[in-house]
This record gives C-alpha cells, structure tokens and sequence, in this order.
C-alpha cells in the first residue's frame, strides 16, 4: 500500500520566512557597510610595508694616523663632541712646531723690511751729501781753471798746471755723476724695499699670513688626531682597530641619533590618490604592538617609485610584460616625546594609517626647505685656538 507524504504548510512557511530574514539582514550588512566606507573607511590609507628609518652617520678621520686609542665601541651612546677615537699626534705635533718656528722667523724677516726702510732713506741722504759735496769740488775746480786760464798769457802759470787744473775739473764731474747714479740706486732700493710694506702693518703682511695659515693647518692637523662624534646617538658598526694605520676618509664606526628617526611608508599607486602633505597618521610597531600607538604627519612624498632608483631598474620594454603595482615611498615625521618613551631602531617594521578626509594639503611639496635638515657645532671649535696662538707669536716677535 503506497502513501504519499503531503508537504506541511508550516514548515514551508517557516522556511520562506528564514530566507527572507536571512536575506534582510545581508541587505543591511550591505547597506551598513556601504555607509560605513563611505563615511569612514574611504578616509583612511593603510599599509604595513612601512620600516624606520633614520641618518647613519660614517665616522671618518680628516687625517690619516696610527690608531692610539677606541673611546666608543657598538651600542654605546655618546654625545656630539665625545671623542671616539685618538690617533698618534706625535707627527701633527711636530708638524705645528715646525709651523710655529716658521711664523716666528717671518715675523722677524718682515720686522727686518721694515727697519730697512729707514736704512735704505738714509743711505739716499748720504748719496744726496755726495752729491752736494761732488758739486763743490766742481765749482772750486772751475775757479781753478779759470784762474789758470788768465794767468797763462803772462808765463805765470805753466801749461802743465792748466792741465792738470782741467783733469781735477773732470774728476769733479765724474764724482758728481757717480753721486747722482748711487742717489739713483738708493732711491730705486727704498722704493722697491717701501713697496714690500707699505699700506700694511707687520702683523697684516702678507708674508705673515701665509705662515699663519700654515700655523692653521698644522693646529687643525693636531686637533684632528681626535675624532669627534658630530651628534648625539648610538654607535654602531666599528670596525677600526687598534694600532691599525688609517687615511683621511676611511669609515670607522657609525652612529646612529635614535631621536631623529622617520617612517618610509610605501603606498601603493591607487592609494596615493588621496594623500596630501600634513595629514595625521596613526602608527604601530611590532617592537610594541598594539599597546603603543605613535601619532605622526605626512611630511614628505618621493619623487618616483622604488623601481625607478633600483640598482637594476625594470626594463618593461623588453619580453613578455607583466603589470606589477609599483609603490611609492611617503615620509612620516614621528612625534619626539613618543619617540623618547618609546625608542625605535633603524629597520623596524610599522604599520600605518593615514587619514585623508582634510585634502586641503599638497600633493608635494612646492617650496625648499627653510631651515638646515641637519648640522652639528662639533668642528666649529677645531680652529678657534689657531686665531689666538697665531696672534700670541706674533706678538712675541714684534
């Protein structure tokens, strides 16, 4: 006997009621989070191919010189100023004292120029006297001659004295030719002798100068036997040795100034639609996790992706041709009193969000910088004892 099961009205009933309540709610999941993009979600950027950056600093020597003494080593902090490391000054030291030496002889020399002045004015005088004295004999042989010449008529004088009466007149002339060519010479020798020092003292001679720049260079030399760290930061990266010879320029160590690092967020293309220059970003670290938000601002967009300045850059003009999103690096100014609770290190991963909803900013930047990225007062002081020892010799040997 065969029976046929009847469908039950309240169960389909039920089951058309479960759809459609089912399908409600997709409606508003939809709708809600429709709105919710709208109104938030497409305000913000995020990414995690974000990593710390920062200025590592390559401590190099200005001079070459044996390694004498490592005053830092990797990991330790120091101060702008601190001295990392000594090198022999026993040659710097001799070359400032044979600059030393070399001033003070200068300064003589030219103290001896100028006292020739004087010398040489009263040389010109005496060739002057000369001079005037050449010219008295010449007008006392005159007078002989010519009286010579009136007594010859009456047999007073002979012809052998009128003679030699003429030969002392032209010895006086003679004399007076010879005065007037020393007075000549005198005057060319002060002249050339006046234009070695007039118009500047001792100390302003040009002479002088240039041993005390030679001074300079060698004080520079001895002050640079110790290298000095240019900023606060951590060391890192030492690889000098002691006893080891080093040349100028030869990389040392490293430090690295924690307090001054930023973040290079690489965006991609379709999210930099809407970045803009000074827009609040939100960050997390991985160092810390979700328990430390850092608040930072967009500072700074790239000029191109980060294929563009690879060491080998993509040649999409040649073979088979793949489209790959390319990203671009967008820099993120940290704020200095997070950063100083809670320290970062060169290389850390990040996390980032951007909120874009003000869009009043640039897109990049459209003035230069105002102030200096980076300096340091470490070298100013090198030479400052220079001025004041090149001033203390010269004084001495005036």
């Amino acid at each position: 006997m065969n029976t046929t099961a009847t469908p039950n009205p309240n169960a389909k009933a039920s089951r058309r009621k479960t759809l459609l309540t089912l399908a409600g709610l997709l409606v508003v999941a939809g709708g809600a989070w429709g709105v919710y993009d709208w109104l938030v979600a497409s305000h913000f950027e995020n990414t995690d191919n974000a990593y710390v950056q920062g200025n590592v600093i390559q401590i190099t020597p200005q001079t070459g010189g044996t390694v004498q003494a490592i005053l830092a080593d990797d990991t330790d902090f120091v101060r702008a100023g601190s001295p990392l490391v000594r090198l022999d000054p026993a040659d710097a030291q001799v070359a400032l004292q044979q600059a030393r030496a070399h001033l003070a002889q200068t300064v003589r020399q030219v103290r001896t120029l100028y006292a020739n002045n004087s010398t040489l004015a009263a040389q010109v005088k005496l060739h002057q006297a000369e001079v005037e004295r050449a010219q008295a004999g010449i007008a006392r042989a005159q007078d002989d001659l010519q009286r010579r010449q009136s007594l010859v008529g009456d047999g007073a004088v002979s012809k052998e004295e009128l003679q030699h009466a003429r030969s002392q007149l032209d010895t006086a002339r003679t004399q007076l030719a010879a005065a007037q060519a020393a007075v000549a010479a005198a005057r060319e020798q002060l002249a050339s002798n006046q234009s070695l020092t007039q118009g500047v003292a001792v100390a302003q001679h040009p002479n002088v100068q240039a041993a005390a720049a030679q001074l300079r260079q060698a004080w520079l030399a001895s002050q640079r036997t110790t290298v000095a760290a240019p900023v606060d930061g951590y060391v890192a990266r030492r690889s000098v040795q002691l006893g080891q010879r080093v040349a100028a320029g030869t990389p040392l160590m490293s430090v690295v100034p924690l307090r001054q690092v930023w973040v290079d967020a690489n965006f991609k293309e379709n999210q930099l639609r809407n970045i803009r220059l000074g827009q609040p970003t939100t960050l997390t670290a991985d160092l810390y996790g979700q328990k430390v938000e850092y608040r930072g601002t967009v500072t700074g967009m790239g000029a191109g992706t980060g294929a563009a300045f690879a060491l080998l850059p993509a040649q999409n003009a040649t073979g088979n041709w793949i489209k790959v999103v390319q990203r671009v690096p967008v820099r993120i100014t940290l704020d200095a009193e997070q950063l100083r609770a809670h320290p970062l290190r060169v290389g850390l991963s990040m996390d980032v969000t951007v909120d874009t909803q003000d869009r009043s900013g640039a897109a990049l930047a459209d003035a230069p910088r105002k102030d200096s990225e980076a300096r340091t007062e470490v070298f100013d002081a090198q030479d400052r004892g220079a001025d004041a020892e090149v001033a203390r010799i010269v004084k001495a040997n005036l």
